[in-house]
């Protein structure tokens, strides 16, 4: 029988994927105790939005699979690219053109599973 699979979601982000991508790379097969305290004390901003989803993921396995939060790690972890059509802006450039700025979002996911 395959173990349960506890996932949480955190969708449209206002942060660049690229940022978050260094975050996730950092708790990737790590404990889930070991990888808050790892978000705790990393320094980029990004680091206390994913912490809530992990912390939120940690809940759902508790609470929905009943699992044991000692013996749990984080399976997988993911971040894609969200919308980009609501938050296009225009910066003034040479000879009356204009560039665009792309305010990027992200989704992230985190998944975890029980050790054996």
């Amino acid at each position: 029988m395959e173990n349960n699979v506890s996932r949480a979601y955190l969708k449209q982000l206002r942060v660049s994927p690229r940022k978050v991508k260094v975050v996730l790379d950092l708790i990737r097969g790590k404990d889930a105790k070991t990888a808050v305290a790892i978000l705790q004390n990393t320094n980029k901003l990004v680091a206390t939005d994913v912490q809530k989803l992990l912390e939120s993921a940690m809940a759902n396995a508790e609470h929905n699979f009943n699992m044991d939060t000692d013996k749990l790690y984080v399976a997988e972890c993911f971040v894609t690219p969200g919308i980009l059509k609501n938050m296009k802006r225009v910066q003034p450039r040479a000879r009356g053109s204009a560039f665009r700025i792309i305010k990027r979002t992200s989704h992230i996911t985190i998944a975890l599973k029980e050790k054996d």
